[in-house]
């Protein structure tokens, strides 16, 4: 397994294990496996529409072959970057920056399994020689696929202390992850510490861009960013 080092646009390097080509291969048996119980669910189904003509029955299946086709696409989307297979797992997909990764990223490297996987089968291979451990779709896509096994560890640095009458500011900060709230309390906590105001900014800019926060309530960016954790924590904590 290799360490994966990701310097975020604040300029601080935090340190992964990139999953492996072995993690990697069995959560996609698993994901593929799923899509065959599917498949073979459906095929037992379909001697109940032939009544129906052969281009309804063409177009039902195409229809029904949907969940199939958009499997990886859907899941990596709507559950931050893991299927059920990568779930089962422990990995996930980020961005080399450290955040989340976006719909458009999930749906490069989407595309690319057509290359990676299913035409020459090569990505494996590539993931095993690349030292990010990526493949072609995650090098177009600018992502990674991480070890999350010390997700526990990962939880308990971005708890923070509220008071029970706490009220809470950002109700975007819920389109955080919980790397994204890692990565803003290490850079905060040392840009705070050097008075480092020039990447507070930065931090700030790229915080409102990814929750969507139009106009902050706090006077200093150190206010602003201390009550994003804090929000976070209370949005996290009573979910």
């Amino acid at each position: 397994m290799s360490e994966l080092q990701i310097n975020t646009t604040q300029n601080v390097k935090i340190k992964f294990t990139a999953a492996g080509a072995g993690e990697r291969l069995v959560a996609f048996v698993i994901d593929n496996a799923i899509k065959i119980g599917y498949l073979i669910v459906l095929n037992s189904m379909f001697g109940l529409f032939e009544d129906m003509d052969r281009w309804s029955q063409i177009g039902l299946n195409t229809i029904l072959s949907f969940p199939v086709v958009f499997y990886t696409l859907a899941l990596e989307s709507f559950l931050e970057g893991q299927t059920l297979g990568k779930k089962m797992m422990k990995i996930r997909v980020v961005k080399i920056d450290g955040f989340q990764a976006s719909f458009s990223d999930y749906v490069v490297r989407w595309f690319f399994r057509i290359v990676d996987i299913y035409i020459f089968g090569l990505g494996f291979f590539i993931i095993s020689s690349s030292k990010k451990s990526q493949r072609l779709g995650d090098m177009a896509a600018g992502t990674a696929v991480i070890l999350l096994k010390d997700q526990v560890n990962i939880s308990h640095t971005i708890l923070e202390h509220l008071k029970q009458d706490y009220r809470p500011s950002y109700p975007d900060v819920v389109k955080l992850s919980d790397n994204d709230a890692r990565i803003i309390k290490e850079t905060f906590i040392n840009a705070r510490k050097i008075q480092d105001y020039n990447t507070l900014v930065k931090l700030r800019n790229k915080i409102m861009e990814v929750t969507s926060i139009k106009e902050r309530k706090q006077k200093t960016d150190i206010e602003f960013i201390d009550v994003i954790l804090k929000d976070y924590n209370f949005y996290t904590q009573n979910m």
